[in-house]
Protein backbone atom coordinates (compact mmCIF):
# COMPACT_ATOMS: atom_id res chain seq x y z
CA UNK A 1 0.00 0.00 0.00
CA UNK A 2 1.41 3.16 -1.23
CA UNK A 3 0.06 7.05 0.45
CA UNK A 4 0.98 10.18 -0.77
CA UNK A 5 -0.45 12.35 2.13
CA UNK A 6 0.33 16.53 1.45
CA UNK A 7 0.96 19.01 4.40
CA UNK A 8 1.44 22.50 4.67
CA UNK A 9 -1.66 24.27 3.49
CA UNK A 10 -3.72 27.59 5.17
CA UNK A 11 -4.90 30.68 4.72
CA UNK A 12 -2.14 33.46 3.94
CA UNK A 13 -2.47 36.75 2.68
CA UNK A 14 -1.77 37.92 -1.20
CA UNK A 15 2.40 38.62 -1.10
CA UNK A 16 3.03 35.97 1.88
CA UNK A 17 4.17 32.28 1.44
CA UNK A 18 3.71 29.07 2.04
CA UNK A 19 5.76 25.46 1.84
CA UNK A 20 3.64 22.26 0.69
CA UNK A 21 5.17 18.70 1.56
CA UNK A 22 4.67 15.53 0.04
CA UNK A 23 5.32 12.60 2.19
CA UNK A 24 5.04 9.45 0.57
CA UNK A 25 4.91 6.25 2.22
CA UNK A 26 4.27 2.29 1.97
CA UNK A 27 5.61 -0.33 -0.14
CA UNK A 28 8.13 1.95 -2.22
CA UNK A 29 11.23 0.97 -3.69
CA UNK A 30 11.68 3.38 -5.95
CA UNK A 31 10.22 7.33 -7.04
CA UNK A 32 10.48 8.60 -10.36
CA UNK A 33 8.23 11.92 -11.14
CA UNK A 34 6.84 13.88 -8.18
CA UNK A 35 4.78 16.98 -8.83
CA UNK A 36 2.07 19.19 -7.48
CA UNK A 37 -1.50 19.62 -9.49
CA UNK A 38 -4.09 22.05 -8.34
CA UNK A 39 -7.49 22.88 -8.95
CA UNK A 40 -9.65 25.90 -8.66
CA UNK A 41 -13.55 25.86 -7.59
CA UNK A 42 -14.51 25.36 -11.24
CA UNK A 43 -11.82 24.81 -13.07
CA UNK A 44 -9.96 21.78 -14.64
CA UNK A 45 -6.88 20.38 -12.75
CA UNK A 46 -3.18 21.97 -14.03
CA UNK A 47 0.12 20.50 -13.43
CA UNK A 48 1.80 23.70 -11.12
CA UNK A 49 5.85 21.78 -10.81
CA UNK A 50 7.15 18.66 -11.32
CA UNK A 51 10.44 16.98 -10.62
CA UNK A 52 12.24 13.86 -11.66
CA UNK A 53 14.64 11.95 -9.85
CA UNK A 54 17.27 13.15 -11.51
CA UNK A 55 16.25 16.77 -10.19
CA UNK A 56 14.96 18.36 -13.62
CA UNK A 57 12.01 20.58 -12.86
CA UNK A 58 9.38 22.26 -15.12
CA UNK A 59 6.53 24.43 -14.04
CA UNK A 60 3.56 26.03 -14.88
CA UNK A 61 3.92 29.33 -16.94
CA UNK A 62 1.94 31.62 -14.31
CA UNK A 63 4.48 30.09 -11.07
CA UNK A 64 8.10 30.52 -12.68
CA UNK A 65 10.01 32.82 -10.57
CA UNK A 66 7.38 32.33 -7.13
CA UNK A 67 7.59 28.60 -6.92
CA UNK A 68 9.94 26.01 -6.75
CA UNK A 69 9.69 22.57 -6.01
CA UNK A 70 12.32 20.24 -4.94
CA UNK A 71 12.40 17.09 -2.97
CA UNK A 72 14.50 14.84 -0.73
CA UNK A 73 15.03 11.35 -2.15
CA UNK A 74 16.01 9.78 1.43
CA UNK A 75 12.63 11.19 2.63
CA UNK A 76 10.55 10.45 0.10
CA UNK A 77 9.02 13.81 0.52
CA UNK A 78 8.60 16.56 -2.37
CA UNK A 79 8.24 19.89 -1.05
CA UNK A 80 6.66 23.16 -3.09
CA UNK A 81 7.90 26.51 -2.28
CA UNK A 82 5.33 29.27 -2.83
CA UNK A 83 6.62 32.57 -2.25
CA UNK A 84 4.53 36.10 -3.68
CA UNK A 85 1.53 34.16 -3.52
CA UNK A 86 -1.42 35.93 -5.56
CA UNK A 87 -5.24 35.89 -4.75
CA UNK A 88 -5.36 33.49 -8.17
CA UNK A 89 -3.33 30.98 -6.55
CA UNK A 90 -6.30 30.08 -4.44
CA UNK A 91 -6.98 26.02 -5.09
CA UNK A 92 -6.68 22.25 -3.66
CA UNK A 93 -2.96 21.65 -4.18
CA UNK A 94 -2.51 17.98 -4.86
CA UNK A 95 0.74 15.70 -4.73
CA UNK A 96 1.45 13.54 -7.70
CA UNK A 97 3.86 10.46 -7.88
CA UNK A 98 5.27 8.11 -10.27
CA UNK A 99 5.92 5.13 -7.38
CA UNK A 100 7.19 1.84 -8.01
CA UNK A 101 6.67 -1.48 -5.81
CA UNK A 102 9.41 -3.60 -7.20
CA UNK A 103 6.98 -4.05 -10.30
CA UNK A 104 6.98 -1.61 -12.76
CA UNK A 105 5.38 2.13 -12.16
CA UNK A 106 2.37 3.13 -11.02
CA UNK A 107 0.53 6.67 -10.68
CA UNK A 108 -0.38 8.16 -7.00
CA UNK A 109 -2.54 10.77 -6.12
CA UNK A 110 -2.61 12.67 -2.61
CA UNK A 111 -5.98 13.39 -1.05
CA UNK A 112 -5.37 17.47 -1.76
CA UNK A 113 -4.60 20.49 1.02
CA UNK A 114 -6.72 24.07 0.48
CA UNK A 115 -4.38 26.84 -0.06
CA UNK A 116 -6.68 29.78 0.38
CA UNK A 117 -5.20 33.69 -0.65
CA UNK A 118 -6.78 36.40 0.50
CA UNK A 119 -6.66 40.18 -1.28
Amino acid sequence: QVQLVESGGGLVQAGGSLRLSCAASGNIFSINTMGWYRQAPGKARELVARIISGGSTNYEDGVKGRFAISRDNAKKTAYLQMNSLKPEDTAVYYCNADISSGRGYFNYWGQGTQVTVSS
